[in-house]
């Protein structure tokens, strides 16, 4: 097997050459983008670096509690992001997020787990975290599309709900059509995904399994179907992950619209 090429600090210090070209590109089209690349520049170093030590802990410790512990970090921030970016401010709406991703993915790591990878542990880190946090990162983009597009339209369609009340429609009834297409909104970056994965790009997981651990001097063929099986199952686990998680999200966030005389909230 072809050892793995390791990248030093002054192949590190190289690549920042590109988000300098990347920064000065900005200036020459003043585009105005500097300080924020400067920014994602400096925090992607350091959370990064900071992870890796965090995670060299954590496979060395090899503990149940702080796997969870990690876990429950990477969920919270993912919740916090995704209800971020929803701009009409309500009640509850953190604590809906963060039940949402959390029975989704739980669901989906359990399934996946104990029917499929089947580790010596079931908190194994070495496959639990990494797959946690590709399926927590897609239904983050998931939650936030789809919470944002459903809060949007019902506010923009007050009369229209309102109609579909007083002609004794139930408040589920009334918003329905507005979930089925808040969902569908959220599904489709990982649908387009799918469709296009592996004619137009090579996905970052098996892209990682590759550089760094797969024999091609040995099992050439047998080494890449490695990485593309577990790029399949990641996949599948996403898309189910982000259509549990729009689901949920979609039925606790509407009735937050309606109070208990099932009248609209403005």
């Amino acid at each position: 097997m072809t050892e793995l090429i390791q990248l030093n600090f002054l192949d590190l210090a190289i690549a920042l050459g590109l988000m300098a070209i990347a920064i000065g590109l900005s200036i020459w089209e003043k585009i105005g983008l500097e300080l924020n690349l400067a920014i994602a520049t400096g925090r992607t170093i350091l959370q990064l670096l900071v992870l890796g030590y965090i995670l060299d802990f954590i496979f060395a410790l090899n503990n149940v509690l702080a796997v969870l512990a990690i876990l429950a970090v990477m969920l919270t921030v993912a919740a916090i992001v995704a209800k971020n970016r929803i701009t009409q401010k309500m009640p509850q709406v953190l604590p809906l997020v963060w039940g949402s991703m959390f029975l989704s993915t739980a669901f989906t790591l359990i399934y996946t787990n104990f029917l499929i990878i089947q580790p010596d542990k079931w908190f194994q880190p070495q496959y639990v975290i990494p797959l946690a946090g590709v399926v927590l990162g897609n239904a983050m983009n998931a939650a936030a599309i789809t919470g944002e597009r459903l809060v949007s339209t019902i506010n923009a369609s007050h009369m229209e709900i309102e109609t579909h009340l007083s002609l004794g429609a139930t408040p589920q009834q009334a918003i329905q059509q507005y979930q089925k297409d808040s969902i569908r909104a959220g599904l489709i970056p990982t649908i387009n995904q799918m469709m296009i994965i592996g004619m137009v790009t090579i996905p970052g997981f098996m892209s990682g399994l590759i550089i760094s651990g797969v024999d091609y001097d040995k099992m050439p063929f047998q080494a890449a179907s490695e990485a593309a099986s577990y790029q399949i199952l990641l996949m599948f686990m996403v898309a189910l992950s982000n259509l549990l998680t729009t689901i949920l999200l979609t039925k606790a966030l509407s009735r937050q619209f309606f109070n208990s005389n099932f009248q609209l909230v403005r």
